[in-house]
């Protein structure tokens, strides 16, 4: 009955039922303390900035950052937002990207909208109902949005800087600034909602890890399988030719803001996928396919997409149950999607074809990574032996590759150093 009374109300308003007392993103937030200076923040889900604004933002692009800065210094500071996102929107301009719009919607609807001519009537009551909550949504943006100006001695600043959208970890950074100096901070901010592979495979590399001199490394890294595997194991695919120490905190921190994680494969990912392929459109956290080590499915899949989904390069990693320097080590295979091509190999009868020069793949991760500056030493081992150009392997699709042989071995750092290199291959 209570359904029934609300019909003509939806008919003749537009609802719009904002949240701004929900709080539950504060759980995730991380705090640093700098020169008398602290900052907390959280990025918000495409769900969690729906329930606080009442609009889907992310289907726009935009994501809510919850910054909060305490000023314990004894003079004046300022948060310097292009900092923060050099694109990003002021409150305002991102209330009226959200706006509604009822012209527009009608018109969506494109030859279809002939159905909804006996609405028609209805329409002038929409159109008033979209301006009462364009209005405020105007007031709640303004009014949850950071306050610019200087931060007094003494005094804090908090609300949202409307940003572009990142989805599983966002790396911010963002300076504050005075009139001697500025002070920078760096955060890597977890974001919900992405369907992530379930972390089954843990137990098989759990436990206490053995921990290696570089000797020992060496002589593991050398000896591990050359390639990846069917789930049988009975045929090569893709070589092993990276290596990456460091606890999976500070692997997706040091591969940064360009790099995502991939999601599972599932219905609705792959309908994503689908959709992205037939539009030629980026997915940047398209799933990868399965490759298997001693059994085992990859643990943690980052990729850097390019503007459609056919061009991509990803990075698929295993634990291993050893550690250097007290860091866990995993091996991995990366190489660089470049097109999709029809294959039998596949259920769905296609796969992406890759570049068969996997070294360049192999250093490209390697240069991006020392760039960023988060590589502390870095080298080669004999990996899974040279194959020529004119006498290139396959991968379990049939895809040729050549190779030096070689497997780069990387050794992250929490902070910005200069890489030194093994004295190896």
């Amino acid at each position: 009955m209570t359904e029934l009374r609300s019909l003509p109300v939806r008919l003749l308003t537009v609802a719009y039922t904002p949240r701004p007392e929900e709080r539950s993103f504060l759980d995730r937030a991380v705090t640093e303390t700098k020169d008398g200076l602290t900052v907390e923040t959280a990025a918000l889900s495409a769900h969690e900035s729906h329930q606080v604004f009442g609009v889907r933002m992310a289907h726009r692009g935009i994501q809510p950052l919850w910054i909060r800065v305490v000023n314990g210094a004894d003079h004046p500071h300022r948060l310097d937002l292009l900092s923060v996102d050099p694109a990003y929107y002021t409150p305002l301009e991102a209330a009226y990207v959200n706006h509604f719009a009822v012209g527009k919607r009608f018109l969506s609807f494109g030859l279809l909208a002939w159905l909804y001519l006996p609405l028609v009537p209805l329409v002038p009551f929409k159109l008033i109902g979209a301006r009462r909550a364009n209005r405020r949504m105007n007031q709640l943006f303004k009014s949850q949005g950071y306050p610019p100006g200087p931060i007094q001695a003494g005094a804090e600043k908090s609300g949202f800087v409307f940003v572009r959208v990142d989805e599983g970890v966002k790396d911010v950074d963002l300076k504050i600034v005075a009139q001697e100096k500025s002070v920078d901070f760096s955060f890597s901010l977890e974001v919900p909602g992405l369907t992530l592979a379930a972390d089954d495979d843990n137990r098989a590399s759990g436990g206490s890890l053995q921990e290696l001199d570089e000797a020992a490394l060496r002589a593991l890294l050398e000896g591990q399988p050359p390639c990846t595997s069917n789930q049988l194991g009975t045929r090569h695919g893709d070589p092993l030719n990276l290596v990456v120490v460091g606890d999976r905190a500070t692997i997706l921190q040091s591969f940064g803001a360009h790099w995502d994680e991939v999601e599972s494969i599932t219905f609705a990912t792959s309908l994503k996928t689908f959709k992205a392929f037939l539009l030629d459109s980026e997915y940047r956290y398209s799933p990868v396919s399965p490759l298997y080590l001693d059994g085992r499915r990859q643990e943690l899949a980052l990729q850097k997409a390019r503007a459609s989904i056919n061009e991509r390069i990803h990075l698929r990693l295993w634990r291993t149950r050893t550690s250097f320097e007290g860091l866990p080590v995993w091996i991995g295979q990366c190489s660089r999607d470049i097109g999709v091509r029809t294959t039998l190999k596949t259920w769905n009868l296609t796969t992406h074809k890759i570049d068969p020069d996997v070294d360049e793949a192999r250093d490209y991760v390697i240069d991006d990574l020392v760039a960023a500056g988060r590589v502390s030493r870095v080298g080669y081992v004999t990996g899974v032996g040279a194959a020529p150009q004119s006498k290139p392997r396959r991968n379990l699709t049939g895809d040729p590759f050549f190779t030096d042989g070689l497997r780069a071995v990387v050794v992250l750092s929490n902070i910005r150093v200069a890489a030194k290199y093994f004295n190896w291959v």
